[in-house]
């Protein structure tokens, strides 16, 4: 998976491209704990993300916490197979998803 980290002031835009799963999860963590502090808007766009795992969904879960601390979340650009995972899980429950 590749992620393309795009800061403009306090909104931190991440674009994924591949896979999120058990195996690239941790770099998405990773990016996250060293960008997200003074973050007031954290955008994930999924416009070229192929899969998403359940260990994907917990490092969404965990940033959406931390977000409702110091702002806000939103996730974009999500596909049609993405968009059932979230639909299964609840996660268009938790999640704004645009």
């Amino acid at each position: 998976m590749t992620i393309n980290k795009k800061e403009d002031g306090t909104v931190l835009t991440l674009e994924l491209d591949g896979r999120l799963d058990t195996t690239t999860a941790p770099q998405l963590e990773a990016v996250l704990k060293s960008s997200i502090n003074g973050i007031s808007k954290l955008v994930f766009d999924f416009s070229a993300l192929d899969y998403l795992s359940s260990a994907g969904l917990r490092v969404l879960l965990s940033a959406q916490k931390v977000m409702n601390r110091q702002g806000e979340m939103a996730v974009c650009n999500v596909n049609d197979t993405i968009m059932e995972v979230f639909e299964v899980t609840g996660f268009v429950d938790i999640l704004t998803i645009q």
